[in-house]
Protein backbone atom coordinates (compact mmCIF):
# COMPACT_ATOMS: atom_id res chain seq x y z
CA UNK A 1 0.00 0.00 0.00
CA UNK A 2 1.66 3.26 -0.91
CA UNK A 3 1.73 5.79 1.66
CA UNK A 4 -0.31 8.80 2.25
CA UNK A 5 1.43 12.03 1.06
CA UNK A 6 0.52 14.42 4.12
CA UNK A 7 1.90 17.99 4.51
CA UNK A 8 4.85 19.25 6.34
CA UNK A 9 2.98 20.40 9.30
CA UNK A 10 1.33 16.63 9.62
CA UNK A 11 2.05 15.15 13.07
CA UNK A 12 3.85 11.90 12.85
CA UNK A 13 4.81 8.65 14.73
CA UNK A 14 6.74 5.75 13.26
CA UNK A 15 6.95 3.29 9.81
CA UNK A 16 5.37 2.79 7.04
CA UNK A 17 1.68 0.74 6.05
CA UNK A 18 1.94 -2.91 7.72
CA UNK A 19 0.85 -4.63 4.21
CA UNK A 20 -2.48 -6.00 2.70
CA UNK A 21 -3.56 -8.39 5.57
CA UNK A 22 -2.61 -6.89 9.38
CA UNK A 23 -5.26 -5.53 11.46
CA UNK A 24 -8.32 -6.06 8.83
CA UNK A 25 -11.49 -6.50 10.86
CA UNK A 26 -13.15 -7.84 8.06
CA UNK A 27 -10.04 -10.65 7.67
CA UNK A 28 -9.58 -14.02 10.05
CA UNK A 29 -6.37 -13.81 11.57
CA UNK A 30 -4.10 -16.27 11.73
CA UNK A 31 -3.14 -19.30 10.12
CA UNK A 32 -3.00 -21.47 13.18
CA UNK A 33 -6.44 -23.39 14.48
CA UNK A 34 -5.80 -22.52 17.91
CA UNK A 35 -6.17 -24.93 20.84
CA UNK A 36 -7.05 -28.07 18.81
CA UNK A 37 -4.68 -30.41 17.22
CA UNK A 38 -5.78 -29.87 13.57
CA UNK A 39 -2.92 -27.45 12.81
CA UNK A 40 -0.82 -30.92 13.30
CA UNK A 41 -1.96 -33.07 11.20
CA UNK A 42 -5.90 -33.56 12.47
CA UNK A 43 -8.12 -35.85 9.84
CA UNK A 44 -11.97 -36.82 10.45
CA UNK A 45 -13.11 -39.82 11.24
CA UNK A 46 -12.71 -42.03 14.12
CA UNK A 47 -10.79 -40.60 16.57
CA UNK A 48 -11.82 -36.74 15.64
CA UNK A 49 -14.04 -36.35 18.59
CA UNK A 50 -11.93 -37.47 21.13
CA UNK A 51 -9.06 -35.46 19.68
CA UNK A 52 -11.41 -32.69 19.87
CA UNK A 53 -12.78 -33.24 23.79
CA UNK A 54 -8.64 -33.88 24.86
CA UNK A 55 -8.15 -30.63 23.42
CA UNK A 56 -10.39 -28.73 24.99
CA UNK A 57 -9.41 -30.07 28.23
CA UNK A 58 -5.97 -28.91 28.04
CA UNK A 59 -4.92 -26.14 30.35
CA UNK A 60 -5.11 -22.97 28.03
CA UNK A 61 -1.38 -22.15 28.77
CA UNK A 62 -0.24 -25.64 27.40
CA UNK A 63 -2.49 -24.81 24.24
CA UNK A 64 -0.40 -22.05 24.07
CA UNK A 65 2.93 -23.23 24.50
CA UNK A 66 1.99 -26.02 21.91
CA UNK A 67 1.16 -23.29 19.28
CA UNK A 68 4.16 -21.53 19.84
CA UNK A 69 6.44 -24.75 19.20
CA UNK A 70 4.37 -25.28 16.00
CA UNK A 71 5.40 -21.83 15.05
CA UNK A 72 9.25 -22.23 16.28
CA UNK A 73 9.06 -25.29 14.02
CA UNK A 74 8.24 -23.29 10.77
CA UNK A 75 9.91 -20.44 11.83
CA UNK A 76 12.10 -19.44 9.06
CA UNK A 77 8.78 -19.24 7.09
CA UNK A 78 7.50 -16.99 8.92
CA UNK A 79 8.67 -13.76 7.18
CA UNK A 80 7.28 -10.04 7.40
CA UNK A 81 8.57 -9.91 3.30
CA UNK A 82 4.36 -8.34 2.71
CA UNK A 83 4.19 -6.29 5.96
CA UNK A 84 8.20 -4.26 5.44
CA UNK A 85 6.84 -1.33 3.33
CA UNK A 86 6.26 0.03 6.80
CA UNK A 87 10.37 0.40 7.16
CA UNK A 88 11.93 3.73 6.65
CA UNK A 89 14.88 3.53 4.22
CA UNK A 90 16.56 0.37 2.66
CA UNK A 91 18.80 -1.70 4.79
CA UNK A 92 22.81 -1.05 3.49
CA UNK A 93 24.01 -5.01 2.67
CA UNK A 94 27.75 -3.82 2.89
CA UNK A 95 27.67 -2.34 5.94
CA UNK A 96 24.44 -3.87 8.11
CA UNK A 97 25.22 -5.88 11.11
CA UNK A 98 23.41 -8.24 13.25
CA UNK A 99 21.37 -8.56 15.88
CA UNK A 100 18.83 -10.42 17.90
CA UNK A 101 16.26 -10.38 20.06
CA UNK A 102 14.69 -12.62 22.35
CA UNK A 103 10.51 -13.06 22.32
CA UNK A 104 10.18 -14.80 25.67
CA UNK A 105 6.65 -16.34 26.66
CA UNK A 106 5.40 -17.25 30.29
CA UNK A 107 2.99 -17.52 32.54
CA UNK A 108 2.73 -15.04 35.00
CA UNK A 109 2.80 -15.54 38.76
CA UNK A 110 -0.78 -14.92 39.79
CA UNK A 111 -3.72 -14.87 37.95
CA UNK A 112 -4.50 -11.06 36.28
CA UNK A 113 -8.14 -10.00 38.16
CA UNK A 114 -8.15 -6.70 36.25
CA UNK A 115 -12.00 -6.01 34.43
CA UNK A 116 -11.31 -6.63 30.94
CA UNK A 117 -14.52 -6.40 28.40
CA UNK A 118 -16.26 -8.81 27.66
CA UNK A 119 -15.86 -9.44 24.07
CA UNK A 120 -12.82 -11.00 25.43
CA UNK A 121 -14.01 -13.54 27.01
CA UNK A 122 -13.60 -16.35 24.66
CA UNK A 123 -9.91 -15.37 23.95
CA UNK A 124 -9.18 -15.62 27.90
CA UNK A 125 -10.72 -19.24 27.41
CA UNK A 126 -8.40 -19.92 24.75
CA UNK A 127 -4.77 -18.65 25.70
CA UNK A 128 -6.02 -17.79 29.40
CA UNK A 129 -5.15 -14.71 31.06
CA UNK A 130 -1.96 -15.83 32.66
CA UNK A 131 0.04 -15.85 29.18
CA UNK A 132 2.66 -12.96 28.94
CA UNK A 133 5.93 -11.49 27.01
CA UNK A 134 8.62 -9.93 28.39
CA UNK A 135 8.96 -6.13 27.53
CA UNK A 136 11.74 -3.60 28.14
CA UNK A 137 12.05 0.11 27.60
CA UNK A 138 14.77 1.79 25.92
CA UNK A 139 16.36 4.44 27.85
CA UNK A 140 16.26 7.83 26.98
CA UNK A 141 19.36 8.57 26.55
CA UNK A 142 20.30 6.08 24.14
CA UNK A 143 21.44 7.03 20.79
CA UNK A 144 19.02 4.97 18.68
CA UNK A 145 15.88 3.50 19.51
CA UNK A 146 15.61 5.34 22.92
CA UNK A 147 12.38 5.40 24.71
CA UNK A 148 11.04 2.72 22.87
CA UNK A 149 9.89 -0.75 23.84
CA UNK A 150 11.31 -3.15 22.87
CA UNK A 151 12.00 -7.03 23.06
CA UNK A 152 15.42 -7.68 25.08
CA UNK A 153 18.62 -8.27 22.51
CA UNK A 154 21.09 -6.47 20.76
CA UNK A 155 24.06 -6.88 18.26
CA UNK A 156 26.08 -10.05 18.08
CA UNK A 157 29.33 -9.42 20.12
CA UNK A 158 32.57 -11.07 18.99
CA UNK A 159 32.63 -14.04 21.81
CA UNK A 160 28.84 -14.95 21.10
CA UNK A 161 30.76 -16.99 17.24
CA UNK A 162 31.91 -19.07 19.90
CA UNK A 163 28.48 -20.75 21.04
CA UNK A 164 26.94 -23.46 19.21
CA UNK A 165 24.20 -20.75 17.63
CA UNK A 166 25.63 -17.04 17.73
CA UNK A 167 22.20 -15.67 17.61
CA UNK A 168 20.63 -17.31 20.26
CA UNK A 169 23.42 -16.94 22.93
CA UNK A 170 23.38 -13.05 21.97
CA UNK A 171 19.68 -13.00 22.83
CA UNK A 172 20.03 -14.76 26.12
CA UNK A 173 22.89 -12.71 27.56
CA UNK A 174 21.48 -9.35 26.41
CA UNK A 175 18.30 -10.17 27.88
CA UNK A 176 20.18 -11.43 31.00
CA UNK A 177 22.39 -7.75 30.79
CA UNK A 178 18.77 -5.95 30.07
CA UNK A 179 16.40 -7.24 33.07
CA UNK A 180 18.52 -9.95 34.80
CA UNK A 181 16.68 -13.02 34.50
CA UNK A 182 18.01 -16.51 34.89
CA UNK A 183 18.94 -17.67 31.01
CA UNK A 184 18.50 -21.54 32.51
CA UNK A 185 14.81 -21.27 33.00
CA UNK A 186 15.02 -19.98 29.57
CA UNK A 187 13.70 -22.90 26.97
CA UNK A 188 14.53 -21.79 23.09
CA UNK A 189 11.98 -22.89 21.06
CA UNK A 190 13.51 -21.55 17.65
CA UNK A 191 13.85 -18.68 15.24
CA UNK A 192 11.30 -16.97 12.74
CA UNK A 193 13.35 -15.67 9.76
CA UNK A 194 15.58 -12.64 10.22
CA UNK A 195 14.03 -9.42 9.92
CA UNK A 196 15.64 -6.08 8.58
CA UNK A 197 15.97 -2.93 10.52
CA UNK A 198 16.87 -0.46 8.48
CA UNK A 199 16.61 2.65 10.49
CA UNK A 200 19.81 1.64 12.53
CA UNK A 201 20.80 -1.08 9.66
CA UNK A 202 20.66 -4.25 11.39
CA UNK A 203 19.32 -7.38 9.98
CA UNK A 204 17.61 -8.88 13.21
CA UNK A 205 16.97 -12.43 14.22
CA UNK A 206 14.12 -12.84 16.44
CA UNK A 207 14.22 -16.29 18.90
CA UNK A 208 11.37 -17.40 20.30
CA UNK A 209 11.27 -19.20 23.99
CA UNK A 210 9.39 -20.11 26.69
CA UNK A 211 10.20 -19.08 30.40
CA UNK A 212 10.18 -22.19 32.07
CA UNK A 213 11.42 -21.26 35.40
CA UNK A 214 10.31 -17.39 36.01
CA UNK A 215 12.51 -15.09 37.96
CA UNK A 216 12.15 -11.86 38.86
CA UNK A 217 13.51 -9.13 36.27
CA UNK A 218 14.26 -5.52 36.63
CA UNK A 219 16.11 -2.82 34.28
CA UNK A 220 19.77 -3.59 35.46
CA UNK A 221 21.12 -0.54 33.55
CA UNK A 222 19.22 2.22 33.93
CA UNK A 223 21.62 3.61 31.07
CA UNK A 224 20.19 1.08 28.74
CA UNK A 225 16.82 0.02 29.75
CA UNK A 226 14.15 2.22 31.81
CA UNK A 227 11.39 -0.18 32.61
CA UNK A 228 11.22 -3.99 32.66
CA UNK A 229 7.41 -5.33 32.41
CA UNK A 230 5.57 -8.59 31.44
CA UNK A 231 2.74 -7.91 29.50
CA UNK A 232 -0.51 -10.13 29.07
CA UNK A 233 -1.31 -11.60 26.05
CA UNK A 234 -4.65 -10.89 26.64
CA UNK A 235 -4.33 -7.25 26.33
CA UNK A 236 -2.28 -7.47 23.44
CA UNK A 237 -5.00 -9.35 21.78
CA UNK A 238 -7.95 -6.58 23.22
CA UNK A 239 -8.84 -4.86 19.89
CA UNK A 240 -9.91 -1.47 22.64
CA UNK A 241 -5.57 -1.37 22.71
CA UNK A 242 -4.59 -1.93 19.23
CA UNK A 243 -4.46 1.27 16.62
CA UNK A 244 -1.84 2.04 14.20
CA UNK A 245 0.74 5.14 15.01
CA UNK A 246 2.08 6.82 12.64
CA UNK A 247 5.63 9.13 11.43
CA UNK A 248 5.58 11.02 9.18
CA UNK A 249 8.65 12.42 7.65
CA UNK A 250 9.54 14.02 4.14
CA UNK A 251 6.11 14.47 3.16
CA UNK A 252 4.90 10.80 3.67
CA UNK A 253 3.22 9.37 6.49
CA UNK A 254 3.98 6.05 7.68
CA UNK A 255 2.28 3.51 10.22
CA UNK A 256 2.61 0.41 12.19
CA UNK A 257 0.95 -1.64 14.33
CA UNK A 258 0.79 -0.70 17.89
CA UNK A 259 -0.12 -2.06 20.93
CA UNK A 260 -1.77 -0.08 24.14
CA UNK A 261 0.60 -1.85 27.05
CA UNK A 262 -0.43 -1.82 30.85
CA UNK A 263 2.38 -1.65 33.19
CA UNK A 264 3.34 -0.93 36.79
CA UNK A 265 4.19 2.88 35.82
CA UNK A 266 1.23 3.40 33.47
CA UNK A 267 0.69 2.35 29.53
CA UNK A 268 3.26 1.88 27.35
CA UNK A 269 2.39 2.20 23.50
CA UNK A 270 4.11 -0.62 22.12
CA UNK A 271 5.10 0.12 17.91
CA UNK A 272 7.46 0.51 15.11
CA UNK A 273 10.35 -2.97 14.76
CA UNK A 274 8.42 -4.34 17.92
CA UNK A 275 4.81 -3.63 16.92
CA UNK A 276 5.17 -5.42 13.62
CA UNK A 277 6.89 -8.63 15.29
CA UNK A 278 3.75 -8.78 17.94
CA UNK A 279 1.28 -8.70 15.22
CA UNK A 280 2.56 -10.91 12.74
CA UNK A 281 3.17 -13.81 16.14
CA UNK A 282 -0.18 -13.06 17.48
CA UNK A 283 -2.15 -13.47 13.43
CA UNK A 284 0.32 -16.40 13.16
CA UNK A 285 -0.58 -18.17 16.60
CA UNK A 286 -4.29 -17.44 15.72
CA UNK A 287 -4.47 -15.36 18.66
CA UNK A 288 -5.29 -12.05 16.91
CA UNK A 289 -8.46 -10.52 16.95
CA UNK A 290 -9.97 -8.48 14.75
CA UNK A 291 -9.19 -4.23 15.41
CA UNK A 292 -9.21 -1.67 13.85
CA UNK A 293 -6.26 -0.62 11.81
CA UNK A 294 -7.75 2.46 10.43
CA UNK A 295 -7.57 4.14 14.01
CA UNK A 296 -4.31 6.01 13.62
CA UNK A 297 -2.60 7.88 16.40
CA UNK A 298 0.93 9.28 16.38
CA UNK A 299 3.67 7.58 17.84
CA UNK A 300 5.51 8.05 20.92
CA UNK A 301 8.54 9.54 19.84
Amino acid sequence: MAPERRGPGDPGGAERDVGRDAGRADQAPGRDVEGTDRAAGWEPGDGAGRRERDAAATPPVERARRTLERLAERGPEVLMEDREPWRIGGLDPASAREAAVLILFGVLDSDDARARPESLAGAAERIGAELDVLIVVRAGSLRQHAGQPAFPGGKLDPEDADAPDPYVEAALREAVEETGLDRDGVEVLGKLAPVPLPVSNFMVMPVLGWWTRPTPVQAVDRGESSLVFRVPVLDLVDPGRRHSATVTRGGMTYRSPAFTAPSEEGDVVIWGFTGILLDRILDETGWALPWDASRRIPAPL
